[in-house]
């Protein structure tokens, strides 16, 4: 009996857990909608509710540990400063999970979690910067 555990244990250790949720929960501040397996995006939305929360308070103290939680301060910088903001008024519910049927591989349960006010700009941003950078920088070099 599992009497007390909380959470699912996703047949990984404890640090590559903590791992994949922070990478998760980066992915989605960063673009503010991914697609992931309906276990991870259950399990993965109060540990960034919770975030948010952080970044509602505003304060040092805060930044230090969401910064020790998801160890990108760039991203940090983007949910203090425009994500937080956004649901100043807003008593947590965040985030939506939307169930995307099933993956072709292994037949897994698939989702999508997005932030419920969601800038639809945001996603795929930072690809497409990195991406005309390096294509500046090709330009250069060819040039």
């Amino acid at each position: 009996m599992r009497h007390g555990f909380k959470g699912r244990r996703f047949a990984r250790s404890v640090s590559h857990r903590k791992s994949m949720f922070a990478n998760l929960a980066v992915s989605l501040i960063e673009h503010e909608q991914i697609v992931t397996t309906l276990p991870k995006a259950k399990d993965l939305r109060p540990i960034v509710e919770k975030l948010v929360t952080l970044g509602k308070r505003g304060d040092l103290h805060a930044r230090r540990q969401v910064i020790a939680q998801i160890g990108n301060e760039g991203v940090v910088k983007r949910l203090f400063e425009t994500i937080a903001p956004r649901y100043a008024t807003r008593n947590g519910g965040y985030l939506r999970i939307m169930k995307a049927g099933f993956r072709h591989g292994d037949n897994a349960a698939m989702a999508v979690i997005e932030f419920v006010d969601r800038d639809t700009s945001a996603k795929g941003a930072a690809d497409r910067a990195r991406l005309e950078a390096e294509g500046t920088t090709e330009e250069a070099a060819a040039a």
